[in-house]
């Protein structure tokens, strides 16, 4: 498939979905948090395709390879989150387990997308 819009990547995709997940899990979590880990939570999560999309646009590889760990790390500040969240009970297992291992499967997307810029930039 010709990828023709930030649209058609498969980590904005996968990035979109997870910050889906994670409003649908925050608006589960006690209203004394709203200020708290929810908005944390919204932060990171849309964060990570909202940088996908960014970097997409930009002409240089080294400002996609820029934009592309800046997504990653918001990532990985919203894994901690949820992580947080459901040790200290504000979410079920059930639902937050799921959410952290699509954050896997998309750091690991991430890391190799980065890998190959790298390569090409001769690196």
């Amino acid at each position: 498939m010709k990828i023709e819009s930030y649209r058609d990547l498969d980590t904005w995709k996968l990035g979109l979905e997870i910050a889906e997940d994670c409003y649908r899990l925050i608006r589960t979590f006690p209203k004394e948090e709203l200020f708290g880990m929810t908005f944390q939570i919204r932060k990171a999560s849309s964060s990570v395709p909202a940088n996908i999309a960014e970097e997409y646009g930009r002409e240089s590889t080294r400002d996609y390879i820029r934009f592309l760990q800046i997504a990653q790390g918001s990532l990985k500040e919203n894994e901690t989150h949820l992580i947080l969240s459901k040790r200290v009970e504000l979410g079920k297992p059930q639902h937050i387990d799921p959410i952290i291992e699509k954050c896997d499967r998309l750091g690991r997307m991430l890391h190799n997308q980065i890998r190959s810029l790298q390569q090409k930039l001769g690196r």
